[in-house]
């Protein structure tokens, strides 16, 4: 696929997917602009693409640095025309009765308002274009409930919810959207749940191989590839060792 008069914007892009989908976008000849609180990882990643990129060290949860934004990228890099919303918090770490409030609001500040902050300072430039793409990122927690993860998964039930409404408002316009609910992939997201803790961590992914960032990267190509008449709306994916969902039972046995 020849992406070279695309300008894809990526929030998140210091690790995991957005540095994946980076590297994806930069080798298939698209401009390159990275959003992301981490500068050091940020120009570190720019040094190894392969086309022109700009990067942002901005933290979305900061909506009025966002609002900012459009008018702060150069003219060269302006022209945005695929929108990955990649950046998010994954900070349940034990049940509702356990949590802290401060995690609860970091997710819903990133996953829910950060996200519908930077679509809405960006949604006018690819409006004006022949044709635009929203590629959010969610979960498949977002589809499954399961314990310990009630907050990530009702950020991630709303990106789902709000990706499918946002393709009916625009429908009359070039501009398509895609949702890509994720499972197990192996990335820093978990070292980060678990405040550096490796052990922890590691554990999420014992036994089984899980997917790398590079296959949800291959996913938004795909989706961003379809013909424009084609609308991706949602994918869903998931390692082969992976099911659905957790069976839980509370048992009171005598």
């Amino acid at each position: 696929m020849d992406f070279s008069k695309e300008t894809v914007l990526i929030t998140g892009a210091s690790s995991g997917l957005g540095e994946a989908m980076s590297l994806r976008f930069s080798e298939l000849g698209a401009k390159v602009v990275m959003l992301a609180r981490r500068k050091d990882r940020l120009l570190q990643l720019q040094k190894t693409l392969k086309k022109d990129s700009f990067y942002v060290a901005i933290d979305i949860s900061d909506t009025k640095e966002v609002a900012d934004l459009p008018s702060n990228i150069p003219d060269e890099f302006s022209d945005i025309s695929v929108l990955v919303n990649n950046a998010a918090s994954g900070t349940d770490r034990g049940p509702v009765q356990a949590a802290k409030l401060q995690d609860w609001d970091e997710m819903i500040n990133v996953n829910v308002r950060g996200l519908l902050h930077v679509t809405k300072a960006f949604l006018p430039k690819l409006l004006q274009r022949s044709h635009g793409h929203i590629i959010n990122i969610g979960s498949l927690a977002g589809q499954f409930p399961g314990p310990n993860n009630a907050v990530y998964s009702a950020t991630k039930a709303f990106v789902r919810q709000f990706s499918k409404n946002m393709k009916s408002d625009l429908i009359s316009s070039n501009v398509r959207c895609t949702y890509i609910a994720p499972g197990a992939v192996e990335t820093e997201f978990s070292l980060v749940r678990w405040h550096g803790d490796k052990n922890k961590a590691s554990k999420i992914y014992e036994g089984y191989e899980g997917m790398t960032a590079k296959d949800i990267a291959d996913a938004a190509i795909y989706a961003c590839g379809a013909p424009l008449n084609v609308d991706v709306t949602e994918i869903e994916i998931m390692p082969h060792a992976q099911g659905f969902g957790p069976r839980i039972f509370h048992r009171q046995l005598s």
